[in-house]
């Protein structure tokens, strides 16, 4: 997290940083689509395969906004000393920025001190990109594509709390991926979850838009993959199982076995998958 004493120029005004995020085809936040040019159109935003920096801070009025930076290499390493618990003066060069959009999409559980408390831009601002409607992070009432990104985003972050709840012995034993035992081998679920590995394998012959599959470190020789299509969501450890989530199946998380057919499927991706420089 950034300090919120670091300002940056965003149309002649001081922008007080709070935060920033990636956008780049490698890692995007996923809330913004299930791949990198659904996320950069969602910002109005050319899919350049360098990809940006997202800047979210406040104006002297305390309104919110999205300052989008083409220095990314700054972002990155802005965002790397922040969670080393490291301080760092994130102030892009004006000649950086590529525009500013009201609202933040995503939750920012901060404020800068001494402004207002956070909210919407002025609609009657003269900036350019002022006549859109505020960037805001999606309700957590309701469920759908976003919040399934969301929901797997989670389960990526904290692997381990998700996996020590299945027991591999929950899954049944003709080596069918996704043939569990209990709740979650209902008939709609289950074929969910085929539906779900037939269009990740299609993916290994006809690659899918840029950012569709991802795969980042996880431990030793392991990696973490993330796959998402339309209507669902995959995350996996190339060593283990995966869970899916699907639109169609609110709040449930779905396991899927390691099978017969799932180590060669994660190992096909993980070729195919866009990595982090």
């Amino acid at each position: 997290m950034a300090g919120t004493d670091d300002a940056v120029a965003a149309d002649d005004d001081a922008l007080y940083v709070l935060t920033a995020v990636l956008l780049t085809p490698a890692k995007f936040p996923s809330v913004l689509g299930d791949d990198y040019p659904e996320a950069c159109a969602r910002l109005g935003l050319a899919p350049l395969a360098s990809g940006y920096g997202l800047v979210l801070g406040q104006d002297g009025e305390g309104a919110r906004w999205t300052v989008v930076v083409d220095d990314v290499s700054l972002v990155a390493v802005a965002i790397a000393s922040w969670d080393c618990g490291m301080e760092y003066d994130l102030s892009p060069d004006e000649r950086t920025v590529v525009t500013a959009l009201p609202g933040w999409p995503l939750a920012v559980a901060v404020a800068a001190p001494g402004v207002p408390a956070p909210h919407d831009p002025d609609p009657v601002s003269e900036d350019a990109d002022a006549g859109r409607a505020p960037l805001a992070p999606p309700q957590s009432d309701t469920w759908g594509p976003a919040q399934r990104r969301l929901g797997a985003d989670e389960i990526a972050l904290q692997w381990a709390t998700w996996r020590e709840q299945i027991d591999d012995a929950d899954f049944a034993t003709d080596g069918s991926p996704g043939a569990v035992h209990g709740a979650a081998a209902a008939a709609e679920p289950l074929t969910g979850i085929q539906r779900v590995l037939a269009e990740a394998r299609a993916y290994v012959t006809h690659p899918p838009p840029l950012g569709r599959v991802r795969s980042s470190f996880a431990s030793g020789d392991t990696r973490t993959l993330r796959a998402d299509g339309p209507g669902w969501s995959m995350v996996a450890r190339t060593d283990d199982i995966a869970f899916v989530l699907l639109d169609e199946e609110p709040g449930e998380v779905l396991p899927v076995g390691r099978g017969p057919e799932l180590p060669g499927l994660l190992e096909a991706l993980d070729k195919m998958a866009v990595r982090p420089a």
